[in-house]
């Protein structure tokens, strides 16, 4: 038995394997069990090695390679147009051996383990942020049924609330005025929280040489720099600028039939998480441009003076990130006297 193409089916205890030879022909169609699945391996002679990038995907990715196989992983819509027959697991390893073998298939990178530690400081950082806009929502809400408003903002709960609680009037009962005092002290404990998350991610970005070149620049700090290290590792996944643009979804979808396209609005494909950092930091940078005379804010300026500014923010993240992956690809530091506003690929200057 020969397998030159195997499919894997990930999951959480049992495993699919789907193998063929060299000629396509299936030699290979089992289950192997979690603690099973690396000495199972081992014993194949090294082969191309397909995975959904899903959860877990990338571990067992850097456990295969180690053992000389051949490893990519498939974003899962590129292999569902090779299920045949309804979903199960045996159908799901046989397509991802079929979309392993397509040559011109696009792969995910797989992550090294620091890129994954620094996007679960993301996630872990992203939750604690949201379940904050939650509670101050909810404190606001409550104190309404009360006929007290407390203006929108983190910021102004964090100022309104102590003083609600400390000169609480007839209409709140001292039961009300409980619940709000362990609000507040929720309230405070998500702030550590997220203060202690932001000094981690300042450290990571203070230390790693590839943050530090993007944090250069205008727009990008620890927060978004270390996002891209995480998801783009050293950009040598895409072959171009445009390429990386196009993962973030922020450049525009495309319709064409019969020789006729039609552009529509951005097609907010690949990681939501880091296209919302650059747009919000292309915001500030067009709040901040206006008295500047530099190429970028000239270039920003007569933007936002043809087109919306959240028009002109999307514009602006996309070449943010285009320079970002030419600072990642080709090293070298970010001289904003050479950076080229009107070009497909800006470059850093080494």
């Amino acid at each position: 038995m020969k397998i030159t193409r195997l499919g894997i089916d990930l999951a959480k205890q049992v495993f699919q394997l789907h193998g063929v030879d060299e000629r396509g022909h299936r030699v290979l169609r089992r289950q192997v069990r979690r603690a099973q699945l690396l000495e199972y391996l081992a014993r194949l002679e090294p082969c191309l090695i397909g995975m959904e990038a899903c959860a877990g995907a990338h571990h067992w990715a850097r456990r295969l390679r180690e053992l000389g196989h051949d490893v990519r992983l498939i974003a899962p819509q590129f292999v569902k147009p090779y299920v045949r027959g309804n979903k199960n697991d045996a159908n799901d390893a046989e397509a991802i051996c079929e979309a392993v073998g397509r040559p011109d298939m696009r792969f995910v990178r797989i992550k090294t383990v620091a890129q994954q530690d620094i996007q679960a400081l993301h996630r872990v950082r992203s939750e604690r942020v949201t379940s904050r806009t939650a509670l101050v929502n909810q404190i606001r809400g409550l104190v309404g049924e009360y006929g007290i408003a407390i203006a929108q903002g983190v910021r102004q709960v964090r100022v309104a609330l102590p003083v609600l609680i400390e000169n609480a009037d007839e209409r709140l009962s001292e039961a009300f005025v409980q619940i709000l005092s362990e609000q507040y002290d929720d309230l405070v404990a998500l702030d550590e929280r997220i203060a202690r998350l932001d000094a981690q991610i300042e450290r990571i970005a203070r230390e790693d040489g590839a943050a530090r070149r993007l944090m250069s620049l205008r727009g990008v700090g620890p927060i978004t720099a270390t996002a891209l290290v995480a998801s783009l590792g050293d950009g040598r996944q895409f072959a171009r600028a445009r390429q990386a643009s196009a993962w973030a979804g922020i450049v525009p979808a495309q319709h064409a039939s019969g020789g006729k396209q039609r552009l529509l609005g951005i097609s907010k494909r690949g990681d939501a998480y880091v296209r919302t950092l650059l747009i919000h930091g292309a915001r500030s940078v067009i709040k901040n441009c206006a008295h500047k005379d530099d190429a970028l804010s000239c270039w920003v300026q007569a933007l936002c003076a043809r087109r919306n500014k959240n028009v002109a923010a999307v514009a602006l993240a996309n070449k943010t990130l285009r320079m970002a992956w030419a600072l990642l690809v080709r090293g070298g530091e970010y001289d904003p006297e050479h950076a080229r506003t009107r070009t497909e690929e800006p470059v850093g200057v080494a």
